[in-house]
């Protein structure tokens, strides 16, 4: 099978420049013809320079995003922090199954946290 050694059947080195490879595990040299018709194929990706156009809308992007990125429902309650009257919620079962849940509560503003075992 191309790609592996003839003699230990372990993986081989991606071919080089080289006539020979040498096989990682026994160290045998093969010729490069123990590769037979594998191709290597390498794709470089360059960043892409965004245009003004581009910048406005991706920070317009980010600002709904972050509206959006509210970690649950809102409900009517009283932030300690700010006293910002709403908070996200979210919840999940952190303690034995025969246990409430634990809430997780963020303040739409100042996006302080909390948590309540219910």
């Amino acid at each position: 099978m191309s790609g592996f050694c003839p003699r230990c059947g372990s993986i081989l080195p991606l071919p080089s420049n080289r006539p020979t490879i040498n096989c990682y595990c026994c160290n045998d040299p093969h010729k490069i013809d123990v590769y037979g018709d594998m191709k290597v194929e390498y794709s470089i990706y360059f960043n892409q320079i965004d245009t003004p156009k581009e910048l406005r809308e991706k920070s317009m992007s980010k600002r709904i995003k972050k509206e959006a990125d509210l970690e649950g429902p809102v409900v009517e309650r009283k932030c300690p922090a700010c006293s910002n009257e709403k908070m996200s919620y979210a919840t999940l079962q952190l303690r034995s199954a025969d246990e409430g849940q634990t809430v997780f509560y963020t303040c739409t503003k100042c996006k302080f946290k909390e948590t309540e075992n219910s």
